[in-house]
């Protein structure tokens, strides 16, 4: 496959780059590695155990890195960009809020282990504060590398004699679409009655009674909340921004005093009793205990009930099946956009192979414009729901071409420009910071000279 085409085709370096961090936030393997300086561009050094933990990590993710040479190329000009990133007035310096950030997915991975040791020796870490580190590293590296990335190609754009010119040059090396499907959906919450909501609240009220009466609320969040992330802190959560939990939530603790409770607050969650610990600035120290609000059996057969009933008044003709997402869905993701589900990159075209294993199920077998029966789901959070699914479209597997794949075949022609904008860049800024490279690379024909000071020895 010609070279040019296969950057193209597995997006730019710098792209699989971030995806590989990203995708690895909470995996790095800190001091399994014998380290020692690769690279160092600007003040920015690449150590021998990051090479290797990338090269790990692309390959966990399914990615062939054959070429180390290839590979380490890569990492030197993503390290020139979060080296000139950091230089550059234009970005944000969002050090404070990736270290923030760094400590909110600690916390999260922490709720998914009984306690800290083991999920430290899970990821092969000596103590938290190395793993906050490595995280914090790992997005602090993704923003700035994405934001400058982003400031070199804001302009690039494509024409679609471009795009033709592009899929001239490249269909026979563009690469084969697998099944795809085109999908639409409504989902529902069960709701629930009146006397369900009620006993929830009353069981809130006796938690905050026995705190007001001695309890520590440490003690009962642990023994009560539903909370996985914050239940073993005894429902504790720190140095919380603005804007950062739900609005009901935000909205009570905020007007607490410091140490005051909160009647019960409903949120998509379920119910909080809310603790306000400290208020400094911006910022917040507050414990919670939650009661998610799961519907019982009756209620969601009541579900059922209603959501099939809105089937039939689709396939009756009597409602489309945007209006019916645009009046009965819960899914602010989809309900305004006529229900269609979308992938990560945008696209409303998602591969079989990638469909959530029920919602695989529900349409197999299924054809163009079928609906699915009501079924039952799990949504974010671990909400359950019912929901409908209509097949849109069946694409069988094909190599992409103008007719039915024009905006990815555009995408791809503007990876390739991208890149070469950031190549060009690159070049012009070579002669104007520091780069030095270990002498075991010294075989490696890179496709852009770096060496143009001396090595490191």
């Amino acid at each position: 496959m010609n070279k040019s085409v296969k950057n193209v085709i597995l997006l730019s370096f710098v792209m699989l780059f971030f995806s590989v961090l990203t995708s690895a936030q909470a995996q790095v393997k800190k001091g399994d590695l014998v380290d020692g300086i690769a690279v160092v561009v600007g003040d920015e050094i690449i150590l021998e155990s990051d090479i290797e933990e990338q090269a790990n990590f692309a390959q966990q993710q399914g990615e062939t890195v054959a070429d180390k040479c290839e590979f380490v190329e890569s990492i030197i000009s993503n390290k020139l960009l979060i080296y000139e990133a950091k230089r550059d007035t234009l970005i944000e310096n969002r050090s404070a809020a990736i270290k923030e950030t760094a400590t909110q997915k600690y916390n999260q991975i922490l709720g998914q282990f009984p306690d800290e040791r083991t999920m430290l020796n899970r990821y092969k870490f000596r103590t938290s504060y190395e793993m906050k580190n490595a995280i914090e590293k790992i997005d602090s590296d993704n923003y700035y590398g994405q934001m400058k990335f982003g400031r070199i190609t804001e302009k690039a754009d494509v024409t679609p004699n471009e795009v033709t010119d592009f899929y001239n040059m490249y269909k026979f090396q563009l690469p084969e679409v697998k099944d795809e499907v085109t999908l639409s959906q409504i989902i529902m919450y069960p709701k629930l009655t009146d006397a369900h909501k009620d006993e929830i609240i009353a069981r809130l009220n006796k938690i905050k009674q026995d705190i007001l009466a001695g309890e520590s609320f440490e003690s009962q969040a642990r023994i009560y909340s539903d909370d996985p992330g914050s239940a073993s802190k005894g429902g504790l959560y720190t140095r919380i921004s603005k804007g950062k939990m739900v609005k009901p939530f935000e909205a009570a603790a905020l007007n607490l005093q410091e140490g005051e409770l909160s009647d019960p607050v409903e949120s998509d969650f379920g119910y909080h009793l809310i603790q306000l610990v400290k208020k400094s600035g911006k910022v917040y120290d507050a414990r919670h205990i939650l009661l998610k609000a799961e519907p019982n059996a009756d209620e969601i057969a009541t579900a059922r009930k209603q959501l099939d009933s809105i089937r039939t008044l689709i396939n009756d003709g009597n409602m489309t099946f945007k209006e019916a997402a645009y009046r009965f869905s819960d899914d602010k993701r989809t309900k305004f956009n006529a229900g269609v589900i979308t992938a990560e990159d945008g696209s409303d075209r998602i591969e079989k192979l990638d469909l959530p294993p029920t919602l695989s199920y529900q349409i197999a077998g299924l054809n163009k414009g079928d609906i699915t029966d009501v079924f039952e789901d799990k949504a974010e959070q671990d909400r359950k729901t019912v929901s409908i699914v209509r097949v849109d479209d069946v694409i069988s597997a094909h190599q992409l071409d103008m007719a039915t794949d024009y905006n990815r075949i555009k995408q791809l022609a503007l990876n390739k420009k991208k890149n070469e904008m950031v190549e060009k860049w690159v070049k012009e800024k070579l002669p104007n910071v520091f780069i030095s490279i270990n002498d075991r690379y010294k075989s490696c024909v890179f496709k852009t000279d770096w060496r143009k000071t001396a090595d490191l020895k």
